[in-house]
């Protein structure tokens, strides 16, 4: 699943840290997130684009079948 999350984490100037922080996660899940291994539980993906206020296709695109 392709992702927009490092890009918004950008625009803000949140480090891994303070955007796991704000998501109540680890830095390393934010890390996986971002880099493609691994994909957010939906209540990560909601609570996501409430933080970024904004969709959660905006933020997660599946690229399967």
């Amino acid at each position: 699943m392709k992702n927009r999350l490092k890009v918004l984490r950008a625009e803000r100037d949140w480090t891994q840290a303070r955007l796991a922080s704000e998501l109540e996660v680890s830095r390393q899940t934010i890390n996986a997130i971002e880099k493609g291994k691994f994909d957010p539980s939906l209540p990560l993906a909601f609570k996501a684009a409430r933080l970024f206020k904004t969709s959660i296709e905006e933020i997660f695109q599946y690229e399967g079948l």
